[in-house]
């Protein structure tokens, strides 16, 4: 393929999402497949759980009153780090201590989009990995602060910024918007706007999705009526 036009990619995730997270890895995979696509990355939020308080839950708490029982924890874990480690993530979920509410975390990955490229991707990924491999409480402004800098963010505004309730109520509308648009579970990888992939596919099903919209974009043919 040649001349390609650049795709956008709108991920709508958690990043108390541990399949996010997954969702996240594989994608780079599946990217370093297709990179002679030009590809924009943008980040969208979503809340698994938006009832939390915003000093959120014990973590052990929260779990067994969500699924029952230690057992059918430990085992979903287990799952899951078995994935991860196929992707290069080292979930230790043993270091989570509380659930977060993630709408504040939200708000700086959301002024992260105008921090310059990459930035948010950056910060994204940097989030996930302080929550799954390290255990830090993403509910406390100081590690929000922190991963912005890491991140390369003007750390000192986004401090200001998350003292306000600025773009608060833009969060929770895209969240709604998400909703509406048929977004029950995360992550969701939506392409162009229109063409949607749902769960932590593996990075052969998301290049291919990748590459079909890239070629159609190339061709015009990107609105055309399905067959």
């Amino acid at each position: 393929m040649t001349d390609l036009l650049p795709v956008t990619i709108d991920i709508v995730s958690d990043v108390v999402c541990p399949w996010c997270y997954v969702g996240r890895a594989r994608l780079k995979k599946a990217l370093d497949t297709v990179s002679e696509i030009p590809v924009e990355l943008r980040w969208r939020p979503f809340q698994l759980d938006p009832t939390l308080p915003p000093a959120g839950k014990d973590r052990r708490a929260y779990l067994i009153d969500k699924f029952g029982s230690e057992d059918r924890i430990s085992q979903m874990h287990q799952q899951i780090s078995v994935v991860g480690q196929a992707v290069g993530i080292a979930f230790d979920f043993d270091a989570i201590k509380t659930s977060p509410n993630t709408l504040d975390a939200h708000r700086i990955i959301r002024w992260a989009a105008n921090a310059g490229p990459g930035v948010q991707d950056r910060l994204v990924g940097r989030l996930f990995a302080l929550y799954f491999e390290e255990g830090a409480d993403l509910g406390d402004r100081a590690v929000l602060i922190g991963a912005a800098r890491d991140a390369g963010m003007d750390a000192a505004l986004a401090e200001t910024l998350l003292a306000t309730e600025a773009d608060r109520a833009e969060v929770q509308e895209e969240i709604a918007t998400a909703q509406r648009m048929g977004v029950t579970g995360v992550p969701c990888f939506l392409l162009e706007g229109r063409y949607a992939v749902m769960g932590a596919q593996e990075p052969a099903t998301l290049a291919d999705a990748i590459a079909k919209v890239a070629e159609a974009k190339a061709n015009g043919t990107l609105d055309a009526p399905q067959a």
